[in-house]
């Protein structure tokens, strides 16, 4: 395992996170996996407000109490996801949910905490007072943003210099060699593609933390979707990667990333991983491995060599 740093975070933070969607039903169901996971060195762990109404995080917070293994994880929580009635992202928003987040995890504190969403009529400066005053209180080590552009990032950033507060510490956009055609879900930001060049290159220059979602495209990363069998794979997940990362482009994307894995001997989800490490940006990739054998194998990503222009940007 390689590991980063993320101010306010006074511990490693794992390259590769583990999302927790995959956590549903009874809590310990899920700890001989979780178990596995921190024994390959994964000390970072994504969770959200919204995910399985809740079981994601009370699963992950029952195992982090059952093994005693507080001080060495670090949680990633987002709160303000919008609602079927409206935006939620305002300082009340963002005491609610965290006061869930820390009951439902079972602790008194969450390491890294990222709006889920952005509503960008809404001025920076009320929230980033209302995430210091959390951050005073020690509720949370660190705050940032999930699906906000950089231009706003930028702008809390700014605020906060001025009045001598903490800003933004880390950003959770999509990030993946292959670029959706459409976003997944409402109000989701990708800095894929040649559109998004500006975005990369102010990450590149600022390297703030980049903890990429969907690294792996919801799983067109891993070959599971061909030309050939589109019509057979349907339901749920399967029409949602149909619909945004099923193009012509990104087929051949994914066919020039099986032939570097297969001149490497490795698989091409090792590679697609690796592509997102060989960016010059200072990146987290996030995944949700359903089984310990997965996230170690997924480990050969953080020590590949990609060699320049093997694979587009």
């Amino acid at each position: 395992m390689k590991y980063g740093e993320i101010a306010g975070v006074d511990k490693p933070v794992s390259r590769l996170i583990q999302g927790t969607t995959v956590l549903g039903g009874e809590p310990e169901t899920h700890f001989e996996l979780l178990d596995a996971i921190f024994e390959a060195g994964c000390t970072a762990f994504d969770t959200a407000h919204v995910y399985g109404g809740g079981r994601s995080e009370r699963a992950l917070g029952r195992w982090i109490a059952a093994r005693d293994v507080r001080e060495k994880v670090v949680i990633v929580d987002k709160g303000c996801h919008h609602s079927r009635e409206r935006k939620r992202v305002t300082p009340e928003d963002i005491a609610a949910d965290l006061a869930d987040n820390l009951d439902r995890l079972e602790t008194d504190y969450v390491d890294l905490w990222l709006f889920h969403r952005d509503d960008p009529d809404v001025p920076v400066g009320p929230l980033v007072d209302a995430l210091n005053e959390h951050l005073a209180a020690g509720r949370i080590r660190a705050f940032g943003g999930s699906n906000w552009t950089h231009e706003r990032i930028a702008e809390a950033n700014a605020y906060a210099e001025a009045r001598g507060l903490t800003g933004f510490a880390a950003s959770s956009p999509n990030l993946s060699l292959a670029v959706p055609r459409e976003m997944p879900w409402e109000g989701c930001l990708s800095i894929s593609g040649p559109d998004a060049a500006d975005a990369r290159a102010w990450y590149e220059r600022t390297q703030m933390p980049l903890l990429s979602w969907s690294s792996l495209a919801g799983g067109f990363l891993t070959g599971r979707y061909r030309r050939d069998n589109l019509d057979g794979l349907t339901g749920g997940a399967d029409d949602l990667i149909k619909r945004c990362y099923c193009t012509e482009a990104n087929f051949r994307r994914l066919e020039q990333a099986e032939r570097v894995a297969a001149d490497l001997g490795v698989g091409v989800v090792q590679v697609a991983l690796a592509w997102l490490f060989s960016r010059p940006l200072n990146a987290f990739a996030l995944t949700a491995c359903v089984s310990g054998e997965e996230f170690r194998a997924n480990l050969a990503a953080l020590d590949l060599d990609l060699s320049a222009g093997a694979l587009p940007d």
